[in-house]
This record gives C-alpha cells, structure tokens and sequence, in this order.
C-alpha cells in the first residue's frame, strides 16, 4: 500500500508519499481500506515536532480516517467485513491507503453520510462536543464566545453550542467567514479585524461577558476574551493556532472566578476510546436527525498532503480539509 511518511520535522514539504508493508492485525484490531481522511492542525504540528506526541521516524500522520472494513482480528465482534466506518487515531497514521486499528476506537457511520464528510466528522466534532460538555459544562441559556468560529473546529462549536441552548457569538477574521458562521447557527457576529472582541463581547452581553470562551486560536484573540467574560466563565483552551501560546494573569482568574480549561480530546481518546466511541455515534445520530452539517472546503488527493496541509494552515478557507485516496 502507499503512504503518506514524515522522515524528519519540518513542513508540509518535507513529506513523502511511498510504498510501505501493510502490518499484521493485533488481536482487537480491524483493517480499514481508507477511502478519506482528516487534515488537522495537530497533523502540522505532529510533523514539525511541536505536537505532544512524537512518534518514531518514519511516521504517517492523521489523527482521523473514514472507509471500510476489509479484515477483522481476533476479539472483534461488533464489525463487520464491508462495513463504513470511521477511526480516531490518536498516534497519527491516517494518510495512508490502509489502516490497522483498534477496533474499540472505529465507529460505524450511517449509509447515507460519505466518506469524505466521515472523515471530516470525528476530531473537530468529538473535541467540541469534549470542550462544552464534559470540560466547560455548557449550559441552555448561557453565553458562548467561538473564536476562530468558521475554522474546522470552531465551527462545530458554533452548531454544538446552538444544540446546547446556548446563545452563541462567532467572531472570526473576515465577513465571508462570519456569514458561514452565522449560516451554522451564530446569533451575533464579530470581525476581529475590524472590532474588539473585548469592546463587542460587552456591548453584546449588557457589560456582563460571555459565560464560555471555546478558543482554539490563542494569543492576542485569547486576551482580550479574558478580559470580556461573566462571573464564573469558563476558558477553553483547544489551541494555539494564531502561533503564540498566551500567559494568564492569575489575579484575572482570581477576580471574577474564572476556570481556565485545557481540552485535548485526542488524549482522551486513548485513555478511554470505548467512551469516546459512543459520544461519536450520538453526534453522528444528531448528523442524520439534520441537526449538525459538516462544511468541507477543499478536497486534496492523498498524494498532495502537503499542499492540503498549506491550504490549512493558509486559513483562506471555512470548514474543513480532506484527502481522498
């Protein structure tokens, strides 16, 4: 089979596309014929050794992968020969032609959803179903500020938000990136561009601020969202995509009680893939109920993983990135 390798760190040019001998199964584990898979910004940070996990040389990355199941190991009861599913891969190894896999942490997808938007599905929706239930405690009624909202994880923030009741506010880089926003649900608007977050949040919120922050954008954006939330607020911190990491001033969080929140859905994952199975197939039921719409942007073919992995870290575009083998 063919494979997508990261030989050394560096950027998206630095990988290469090969042949590679396809693995034994293990016991408990499936092989998956890859039909899609995810372009994340983990990916990028994975193969410029900046991401908290450093796999051995050489290593395909891809923390997601959508396609059918061709071969069963020992202990698998639950898949089936044929059957669409997706996978969560916590250690990368999604751009390739064929994946090995634990079975605990393959779900299968409805007929109706193919493989592309599968492969879309897992990683931005599981984090932000992660962050505003289990991390944030998002409630019906409350606030929450989405920075970076029409991003591949922001914005499933917004339509998870709008699913939790909450009053949600996008802001983002541009006025056709907050019209996607608004199409998946946002009920107030901010171009961070043009506005302060900080100044907009206030005026939108009576001077009280937002109840949740969902920030996977970090520096700038992340301190002046501090500096605009309610009583108690909760910050979540996905990711650091504006490229600095941000210091918290401690007497912030101490003034107005605010928690300040580490979400890292994919280590999650592997510490308990039987639980974050199930919360995939109850959003993946939400997708056919037609509550929940992925946005693909672009499609790339496998081969051209570094030039998707540009096209994402361009941030020129909505919704999300994938490969298709």
């Amino acid at each position: 089979m063919k494979a997508v390798l990261c030989r050394e760190w560096g950027g998206p040019d630095s990988l290469r596309f090969e042949e590679v001998a396809a693995r034994p199964l293990k016991p408990n584990e499936v092989r998956i014929r890859v039909r899609a898979c995810g372009v994340n910004f983990a990916d990028t940070l994975m193969i410029a050794g900046k991401y908290q996990v450093k796999p051995e040389f050489p290593f395909t990355p891809g923390l997601e992968a959508a396609g059918e199941v061709v071969e069963i190991g020992t202990g698998v009861n639950h898949l089936a020969i044929g059957q669409r599913v997706l996978a969560v891969l916590r250690f990368g190894g999604g751009y390739a032609e064929e994946i090995a896999i634990n079975a605990d942490a393959v779900v299968s997808i409805p007929d109706s959803m193919d493989f592309v938007t599968a492969a879309a599905f897992p990683v931005a929706y599981g984090t932000s179903h992660f962050a505003l239930t289990h991390r944030g405690h998002l409630k019906a009624g409350e606030t929450l500020l989405v920075l970076g909202a029409a991003g591949g994880v922001g914005l499933t923030a917004v339509e998870i938000g709008k699913q939790l009741g909450a009053r949600v506010i996008a802001a983002a880089g541009s006025p056709e990136k907050l019209a996607v926003a608004r199409e998946h649900g946002a009920d107030e608007l901010i171009d961070y561009q043009r506005e302060s977050i900080r100044d907009r949040v206030r005026d939108l919120t009576g001077g009280l601020g937002a109840d949740v922050v969902y920030d996977p954008v970090g520096g700038d954006a992340f301190d002046q969202a501090l500096r605009a939330v309610n009583w108690e607020a909760r910050m979540l911190v996905i990711g650091f995509a504006a490229g600095r990491i941000q210091s918290v001033p401690a007497n912030l969080i101490l003034v107005k009680n605010i928690s300040v929140i580490g979400v890292v859905w994919g280590a999650q994952a592997a510490r308990d893939p039987v639980l974050i199975s199930r919360k995939l197939a109850e959003l993946l039921r939400w997708w056919e109920a037609g509550r929940l719409k992925p946005l693909v942007a672009r499609t790339f073919p496998l081969a051209e993983a570094g030039a998707a992995m540009e096209a994402l870290l361009s941030r020129r575009y909505a919704g999300r990135i994938v490969l298709e083998t």
